[in-house]
């Protein structure tokens, strides 16, 4: 098969395009560039510089390069944003998974991979989250990526057209250096950025009912969740129709601090972190159940938090060389 993966020069989709590469799967990478880096894209895949919104150059990517899967990463993702541009979160995120299935139908593709989110469950009072727990978004990005399951479930019992939904828990690390996480949204380049001014990380909140106050997160390292799509395309193309929907994360939970105390190890950087009120919509504990992915897949996660903190620091140091310890 030759998979069209769209976001794939972005930090996840470049580490998917690298995963089903080196499986032997054909790829072509569709990319807005808007936050993707061209340079990201392996010598001999090709790059389809466009947005999912542009309806004609989706549908000759498709043809032009005989798709016969895709895996949709492309959208836009950060949950701030999101409260203050619900129009460009709708916009980007639904309305152009529309055209892009439209298309995709109308070309015969058979098989349909969903970058989901942790975000679609919202507040969950549970100590693990499985699949079956309600889905009640707290954010304009949540409430996408839920109504993106909705289209694409619906658009592949209407089509007979082979769907998983994934529903990744909190991403960290990278495959190499180069393949690193270039912005600061999530809590280790976050930390990272602190540490690099001499300043202490912040942690937001510290009086949540968790051993030591601090939220609790599942933390799944890139390369885990790129092998994890490989396995999930691999499963379409074997079973014509199937239908899956999937929590990506290790099932472990990992408090704030905690996360900042194996951070400071790493570096070598240890500046005792500030605590700062909570943030609106914080969850104290949201960790995933990892049974159906490993029962419909076989897959499990192999990388802990040291080897996510540690191939990211490399990472961060390779922008950042003034953060290294003499």
């Amino acid at each position: 098969m030759t998979w069209l993966i769209t976001g794939g020069a972005g930090y996840i989709g470049a580490h998917v395009v690298r995963a089903m590469t080196e499986a032997g799967e054909q790829a072509v990478v569709y990319d807005d560039l808007s936050t993707g880096i061209a340079e990201r894209v392996p010598d001999g895949v090709p790059l389809v510089v466009g947005s999912t919104l542009d309806a004609d150059r989706v549908a000759r990517t498709l043809t032009g390069h005989g798709i016969t899967g895709v895996v949709h990463l492309a959208a836009k993702k950060q949950v701030g944003e999101s409260v203050d541009l619900p129009l460009q979160y709708y916009r980007e995120n639904v309305e152009g998974l529309r055209v892009l299935l439209e298309a995709v139908t109308a070309a015969g593709v058979g098989a349909f991979v969903f970058s989901s989110s942790a975000a679609v469950y919202g507040m969950p009072d549970v100590d693990l989250v499985t699949e079956e727990t309600p889905c009640v978004p707290m954010s304009p990005y949540g409430e996408t990526k839920l109504a993106g399951e909705w289209l694409v479930r619906a658009t592949g019992r209407a089509a007979g057209l082979s769907t998983a939904c994934l529903r990744y828990f909190n991403v960290a690390g990278a495959a190499a250096p180069e393949l690193a996480d270039t912005g600061v949204c999530n809590l280790v380049p976050m930390v990272f950025e602190k540490l690099t001014e001499n300043a202490p990380p912040r942690i937001f909140g510290d009086d949540y009912a968790t051993p030591d106050g601090t939220c609790v997160r599942d933390y799944i390292h890139v390369v885990d969740l790129a092998e994890a799509h490989v396995a999930t395309a691999r499963a379409l193309r074997a079973t014509p129709g199937l239908g899956l929907t999937l929590n990506i994360g290790r099932g472990e939970g990992v408090s704030v601090r905690e996360m900042i105390d194996t951070i400071s190890a790493v570096t070598g950087h240890h500046r005792p972190p500030t605590v700062t009120p909570r943030r609106p919509g914080d969850p104290a504990r949201v960790v995933a159940s990892a049974d159906r992915i490993a029962a419909e897949l076989g897959w499990k996660a192999k990388h802990d938090v040291h080897d996510m903190i540690t191939s990211a620091w490399e990472g961060w140091l390779r922008r950042h060389p003034e953060a290294a310890r003499d």
